[in-house]
């Protein structure tokens, strides 16, 4: 395999669960590889939450994707071919870890989802993502993720140099649509275009 592409579920889901995006995207080529969350959550508050409440969780949990990534890296896959992609509580991590471990990926995909932190945090990061492609989609209102920080969370990953796509999808419940998943195909093509396994 000369690709990976690391799948993190939400609260309550489990590795079964999101490695079904499998068929999904279509890329059978790519090593799919999905951490699980200890009684499937990746941290106990919810992300708008003081990240101090979360801090020992958080920190399990973003070694958790450290160590998936440096699997994939063992089997010889260059970091620019690893895509990061998750939901809901997953796509905040992988915001996260990408936005904390700042470097070329292959790309970022973060359904409902966006950096950790409460309202007014003012997120810093070092390091660049030098093009790193980013898509960033979440339903309009959405129960458990504002869309401000969706919007506030592109910005960031914006600035530190990634190439996001951010799309809003008015009335979309909490799940990931067809269109998200067109959306995550093509930013795949695009990443993976001219690997082969």
């Amino acid at each position: 395999m000369k690709s990976a592409i690391i799948l993190l579920h939400g609260r309550g889901g489990s590795a079964e669960d999101i490695l079904g995006l499998r068929e999904e995207f279509g890329f059978p080529e790519a090593s799919y590889l999905a951490p699980e969350a200890p009684e499937h959550t990746w941290y106990p508050y919810s992300f708008l939450t003081p990240i101090e409440r979360n801090e020992p969780w958080l920190t399990q949990s973003l070694a958790k994707v450290s160590e998936t990534v440096d699997a994939a890296l063992r089997q010889g896959i260059a970091r620019e071919n690893i895509v990061i992609a998750g939901f809901s509580q997953g796509a905040c991590l992988a915001s996260e870890f990408v936005a904390r471990n700042a470097a070329r990926y292959g790309g970022l995909i973060a359904f409902t989802g966006g950096l950790i932190g409460p309202p007014g945090t003012d997120f810093r990061y070092p390091g660049n993502l030098a093009g790193t492609p980013a898509f960033l989609g979440a339903g309009d209102p959405d129960p458990h993720v504002p869309w401000k920080r969706v919007q506030e969370s592109a910005d960031v990953l914006t600035k530190m140099g990634a190439d996001v796509t951010l799309k809003r999808y008015a009335g979309m419940p909490h799940t990931i649509s067809r269109e998200e998943i067109s959306e995550a195909r093509a930013l795949l093509a695009k990443a993976l275009s001219g690997i082969s396994a």
